[in-house]
């Protein structure tokens, strides 16, 4: 089976050691209007592709998803161009974000077809003029459910996958809403292990995590070193039980940064979130889930083999659309 890169399609068993859910570059909505606010291309290719380098090199990484929706600066272009001169391959998503950072009003107003025909043109034709094809579909919700307008776009995302078999990465605001991710899902046709339930692992709650597994679908720990939600500690405590528990192959791993971004947080500077973002020292894209994270598993029982499972054969296993093999508990 083949799968389509920004570079063009691979064999999915060519995806190797794969991150799911990694930013080359975005764009905070309204950034671009900034005239304080400054992007310099040959100087930003240049460290993004040291960067990926660096983690293929010292790290194994052969492939990464970028899944920036539409509406925060995709440019599939610049990603391509990383690509081409990193060695590392990108696939890259259509959709839209979440309803407070993003589905564009003109967007809002189009039917769940027309919005569905977009993600199918993206998909099977390229977006825009670039030839870039996606390779995978991105939707988001918020917390603590997801609006009505949100539930329109997951609706056109069902469509398209079931016209073009792309798998469905979500964007979970705080790690809640997936279960009804799921749900909705269900109710537009699409099998739950054709979809990852994205961010899962800003949830501190166990019972969380078993409900998105137990239903089938895959579960992103995609935060590693996102301290502005909480301690690696507790996403390693998390993960490390879930693989006791038998749900090894549903796991997928990643840390959600970026090699850069164009304007400031898009959320309110609240007193509160200001000094946990002093917190937060994990914002460009670099070895901490390998330096750092991996050693906490390890430590707490998950062996090499369950890393290099769940960061090699899950990936390809997601984007092959094959069923999950059958549970066995550690």
């Amino acid at each position: 089976m083949m799968i389509q890169t920004v570079t063009g399609p691979i064999p999915v068993e060519n995806l190797g050691r794969t991150l799911v859910h990694e930013h080359i570059f975005f764009v905070v909505p309204g950034a671009e209007f900034d005239p304080l606010e400054k992007f310099e291309r040959t100087a930003f290719v240049e460290e993004a592709v040291r960067r990926l380098v660096k983690l293929r090199s010292e790290h194994g990484v052969r492939s990464l998803v970028d899944p920036c929706q539409i509406e925060i600066g995709r440019d599939v272009t610049l990603m391509k161009e990383v690509s081409e001169k990193s060695g590392m391959q990108i696939i890259c998503t259509t959709g839209f974000y979440y309803e407070q950072l993003g589905l564009p009003i003109y967007w809002r107003a189009r039917t769940v077809d027309e919005i569905a025909d977009l993600y199918i043109r993206e998909i099977i034709h390229g977006i825009g003029d670039t030839g870039v094809r996606a390779g995978a579909i991105v939707v988001g919700t918020s917390a603590p459910v997801a609006t009505e307008f949100e539930k329109k776009f997951l609706a056109a995302a069902c469509i398209a996958h079931k016209a073009t078999n792309a798998p469905i990465i979500t964007h979970t605001t705080n790690g809640l809403a997936g279960p009804e991710q799921q749900e909705l899902f269900a109710v537009g046709g699409v099998e739950a292990h054709r979809c990852l339930i994205g961010h899962s692992c800003c949830n501190v709650d166990p019972a969380y995590h078993r409900r998105i597994v137990d239903a089938g679908s895959y579960i992103g720990f995609d935060q590693i070193g996102k301290f502005l939600y909480q301690p690696d500690e507790i996403r390693a405590d998390n993960l490390a039980k879930l693989v006791r528990d038998g749900f090894r192959e549903q796991i997928t791993m990643s840390t959600h940064r970026w090699c850069g971004r164009l304007g400031k947080s898009g959320i309110p500077a609240t007193p509160e979130l200001l000094e946990k973002i002093k917190l937060n020292t994990a914002q460009r894209l670099d070895s901490h889930m390998f330096t750092n994270f991996i050693p906490m598993l390890h430590a707490r029982g998950v062996s090499q083999a369950d890393i290099d499972s769940i960061l090699e054969d899950n990936p390809r296993r997601f984007f092959a659309g094959e069923p999950r093999p059958q549970r066995a508990a550690h």
